[in-house]
Parts: C-alpha cells; sequence; structure tokens
C-alpha cells in the first residue's frame, strides 16, 4: 500500500498508521502498522532508506533521515521522545529514547535501551541491549535495572510482547499547501530568489532574504521579527525543523554554500561560506565562524564566540578541536536534488 502525494492516508491504511496532519514524509518511507507520526515530525527517506517498526512511535518535531547509503530502521514499539533527531542509525525494539537526542549515522542501539533526555550518540557507536546511557557523548551508565523494566512495562501498556514486522510504504506525504508561508512584519515581507526552493511547511517572517538555490526544508522556522535583517547566501541548505532567529540590534547571516541542520538552532550570528552546521548543534548570539568551518552534531556555540576559518567546531560548550579539510565535503544527510518537492499548477506541491 501507498499513500500519494499530498494526500491523507487511504482508508486501508487509516486503521494501521496514525500521522498526524502536519507530519511530512519527503519520498518513500516503510511504516509498521500502529505506528505514529506525530505534530511537525519530518521523515526523508531517499532510496527507501527508512523504516519504522510496527507499533514505534516518532513524536512530535523529531526528525528521521536516511538514505541507501546511510538507512535508518527503527525496531517495534520502540519511542523516540520530542525534537529526536536520527540520521542513518539502526535502533533496536523496545527502547525508549529521550526528548532532543541525537543518533547520528552508523550508530546502533540494541533492544530495550534506555537514553536520557539530550543524549547524543556519535557515528558509529554501538549500545548494546538493556542499558542506560546519557551524555554527549552518550555513555554507559549502567544496565537497565527491574525499576527500568517496570516503567517501561507501564508504558507499554503492561505488555512487553513484541509483534510480528509489518510495513505499509509511505510516500512523498506532504500538507497540501502552497510552497512555503511567507509572512509580513512591520510592513516587510521576505525575499524569496527565482530559484530558491521552500519546502510547504516552511515558514518565514519578515526582514529576511534567501538567495538563489538555497533550500529551506521541511519544518524550518526563519524569524526576522527583530530590527537587525536575516541574510541567507547562494547554495545554502537549512533542513527539516531548523529554527533561525535573533535579538534586536543584531543580524543573522548565513554565507554561499553552507549546510545547516537538521534540528538546529541558529540564532544572530555569522556562519562562513561553506560551513557545516551538524543535527542539533545551537549556534548563539554575536558568534562569527569563518569560512569552511564545522559545527559537530549537539555542539553548543556559546555567545559571542568567534573560530578562524577550517575550525572543526564541538563540546558544551563548543571549543575549537582541530582543523577541517579544505573543502568539507557534501554530508550524506544532506539533500539531494532528487529530495526537493515538484510544484503543481496553482502552486501546490507533488
Amino acid at each position: 500500500m501507498s499513500a500519494g502525494p499530498g494526500s491523507a492516508v487511504s482508508e486501508a491504511q487509516a486503521g494501521a498508521l496514525h500521522i498526524a496532519a502536519s507530519a511530512v514524509v519527503l519520498g518513500t518511507a516503510r511504516l509498521g502498522e500502529g505506528s505514529l507520526l506525530a505534530q511537525g515530525a519530518v521523515i526523508r527517506s531517499s532510496g527507501a532508506g527508512v523504516e519504522v517498526g510496527t507499533g514505534s512511535a516518532v513524536i512530535e518535531n523529531s526528525v528521521v533521515v536516511g538514505t541507501s547509503e546511510i538507512p535508518t530502521v527503527i525496531g517495534r514499539r520502540t519511542t523516540f521522545g520530542h525534537r529526536c533527531k536520527v540520521i542513518g542509525a539502526t535502533v533496536g525494539d523496545l527502547c525508549e529514547i529521550g526528548n532532543a537526542s541525537i543518533l547520528m549515522p552508523g550508530a546502533r542501539l540494541g533492544d530495550r535501551v534506555f537514553l536520557g533526555e539530550g543524549t547524543l550518540v556519535p557515528a558509529g557507536t554501538l549500545l548494546p541491549s538493556d542499558v542506560v546511557a546519557v551524555g554527549r557523548p552518550a555513555r554507559i551508565v549502567r544496565y537497565a535495572s527491574a525499576d527500568d523494566i517496570r516503567r517501561l512495562t507501564a508504558l507499554r501498556d503492561g505488555d512487553l510482547s513484541v509483534p510480528p514486522a509489518t510495513a505499509v510504504t509511505i510516500e512523498n506525504r506532504q500538507e497540501a499547501i502552497p510552497m512555503g508561508q511567507l509572512y509580513a512584519y512591520r510592513d516587510i515581507l521576505p525575499t524569496i530568489a527565482a530559484s530558491a526552493a521552500l519546502f510547504p511547511t516552511a515558514e518565514i517572517t519578515g526582514d529576511v532574504v534567501v538567495g538563489e538555490r538555497t533550500i529551506i526544508g521541511a519544518g524550518v522556522k526563519i524569524i526576522g521579527d527583530s530590527h537587525g535583517p536575516v541574510r541567507i547566501g547562494r547554495d545554502v541548505q537549512i533542513l527539516e525543523n531548523t529554527v533561525l532567529h535573533l535579538l534586536p540590534d543584531n543580524d543573522l547571516i548565513i554565507e554561499d554554500g553552507a549546510i545547516v541542520g537538521p534540528g538546529a538552532m541558529i540564532h544572530g550570528c555569522r556562519i562562513g561560506a561553506r560551513s557545516v552546521v551538524e543535527p542539533g548543534a545551537i549556534v548563539c548570539d554575536g558568534s562569527v565562524l569563518g569560512a569552511g568551518c564545522l559545527v559537530r552534531a549537539g555542539a553548543v556555540v556559546k555567545q559571542r564566540s568567534q573560530f578562524a576559518a577550517g575550525t572543526d567546531i564541538d563540546g558544551f560548550p563548543a571549543v575549537d578541536v582541530g582543523r577541517i579539510p579544505d573543502p568539507l565535503p557534501t554530508p550524506d544527510w544532506a539533500l539531494r536534488p532528487d529530495d526537493l518537492p515538484v510544484p503543481a499548477p496553482g502552486g501546490s506541491v507533488q
């Protein structure tokens, strides 16, 4: 079975899946019966690269990305909290993934893994079954206790059985609304280059300029509602559920060729050309990143930080951890031309 572009789930699928009206599936994904894709959640699946198991839940504003090179496979009856980022990871059955956790390509979690809120599981990390892990990066603090299993049992309605694997194919499910939503603030409307691509659920407000061939992904919010401008250059990618904002008398500038997100927070800073901000990172007001910098997943660049061109930036707060090759390779989780929405007559999307 499959759901067509911009359409509601078919009558046969309605009993099998729970997909919120504001959730987005881009590409072709496989969702098990009884699975949940909650409000504002985004799945981007290139080459059928995402599979969500029977009875699993991807909760509000989470982002799941998978490709044929970095597939994401989620087991059965696993639950992700709010604003999780799952990028090319494998997760077992009956896992509890805390709010705002980040799982990077090649991460592998066994069954009944418990992640604390905000946990970062770096690329290639293996967490075995029945462990509790916390931190950035994730560290195992103990094996799951009897109390942990009792809590998990209560969260699963008293039943830890694992149902058979099932799958419904979902294709390009997006809200049937025009390409991106633009809002004026103090009579200033955003200026969007003709060749830029805005996904339907992107929203841009106020004094914002978006350059040629730039991509603004699903669920992105760019808010120019203060005295300073937001300026986004050419060939930039701002990916799923990222938020851009700034304080009064500040500005926010992202230079040509930068890639940001998914799920990043960018606030009143300057990001140099061809820099990469990995999923879930935060760059704060007054910070300046030179060209070709790499901000690692989950890093927090504190206010007024400055980094020279080509710096590898990581930590909480973020510091200089090394040098980056020039040029930076395009991340596997970045958008590809085939991932872009196709405008239809009248401004809706296909």
